[in-house]
This record gives C-alpha cells, sequence and structure tokens, in this order.
C-alpha cells in the first residue's frame, strides 16, 4: 500500500470525528448552572432552611426552562428562572441577616440588662459602703462627744477641787495672819506694859 493512500486512508477515518467536533453543541439553557446554584443554597447550614418559598418558585422556574422549546421562550424562561434563583438567594441571605440581628439584639437586650443589673449592684454596695461610713462616723462623733463631756466634767470637777484648795488657803492664810496680827498686839501690849513697869 503506497504511503499516499495510508494518508488518505487516514484522512478519512479522521473526517467523521472531525466533523463531529465541528458540529455545534446542543445549546446550553443555563438550567445546570442554576441547579448548581440551588444546591449550592440547599447545603448551607445557614441558608438552607431558609426562603423555601422562594427556592420552589426557583426549582419550578428551571423545569419551565428544561420543558421549554424555542429560542426566544427559553431565553425568556431562562431569564425568569435566573430571577427565580436570584430571589431565593437574596431571601435566603436577608433572612439570615435578619436572623443574625435578631440575635445580636437580644445578645445586646441581654448585655444591657446585665450590666444595670451591675449597676444596681455596684450602687447597692456604694450606698451600702456610705451608709456604714456614716454609722462610723457617728459613732465617731458620739464618741468624741462623750469624751468632751467627760472632759468637761472632769475639768469642772477638778476647777472646784481648786477652788476649794483656794478656798482653804485663802482661810488659812487669813487666819495665820490674823495670828500674825493678834500676836504682835499682844507683843506690844506686853513691851508697853513693860516700859509702864520700868524703875527709871
Amino acid at each position: 500500500m503506497s504511503r499516499l493512500l495510508i494518508v488518505a486512508l487516514a484522512a478519512a477515518l479522521m473526517l467523521p470525528g472531525a466533523a463531529l467536533a465541528q458540529q455545534p453543541r446542543a445549546t446550553d439553557d443555563g438550567s445546570s448552572a442554576l441547579q448548581a446554584r440551588l444546591r449550592t443554597l440547599d447545603a448551607d447550614p445557614e441558608r438552607g432552611p431558609l426562603a423555601a418559598y422562594e427556592r420552589l418558585r426557583a426549582r419550578q422556574a428551571i423545569d419551565a426552562l428544561v420543558a421549554t422549546r424555542g429560542a426566544q421562550a427559553k431565553a425568556d424562561a431562562r431569564q425568569l428562572a435566573e430571577w427565580r434563583v436570584e430571589i431565593a438567594e437574596i431571601t435566603a441571605a436577608t433572612e439570615q441577616a435578619r436572623r443574625e440581628i435578631d440575635r445580636l439584639d437580644r445578645e445586646r437586650n441581654e448585655l444591657l440588662v446585665e450590666a444595670s443589673r451591675q449597676d444596681a449592684a455596684r450602687a447597692r454596695a456604694e450606698a451600702e459602703r456610705l451608709r456604714i461610713q456614716a454609722q462610723i462616723q457617728a459613732e465617731e462623733a458620739e464618741r468624741l462627744r462623750l469624751e468632751a463631756e467627760l472632759e468637761t466634767g472632769a475639768r469642772q470637777r477638778a476647777e472646784g477641787v481648786l477652788d476649794d484648795v483656794a478656798s482653804s488657803q485663802a482661810a488659812r492664810l487669813r487666819a495665820a495672819r490674823e495670828r500674825e496680827a493678834e500676836l504682835k498686839r499682844q507683843e506690844a501690849e506686853l513691851l508697853k506694859s513693860l516700859e509702864g513697869g520700868d524703875p527709871r
């Protein structure tokens, strides 16, 4: 077999494959990608349980897209299915965000309640501290008052004793002076009497 014949036969065998390769594939209607997006949404542990109605509508739109024939009808059905899938995704994300907001609001309220409790506890502790401090100050003031009264009484008693001592001393001094005066008077009389009895 000549080399030319071999090349011709090989080319003839390759033609059907090349022709098949060059034939346009069946046009992808986009349903596979949309179904994949829905599967992704369903598999999400947080968004999967959400937007059930919107995901049902999206599946129905994808089924309608698959069943639709005709280029324009297929394009319209694909557009509707894309919208439905996008609505399902947005609704699930919105519900997830709303739930997260609700959770954060609950946590915030719990934190505010706890903060209020702590503020109240601190206020009670401060009031108790001030009460005890006031009680201590009142007791200290009462102690000082009693000490002052005792000191005043002791001073008054001491002053009374000093007055008594002074009066006693003064009386003794007067008595001593009177005695001294009496002795001087007696001495004078004695001297006078002696002088009167002098034989000169």
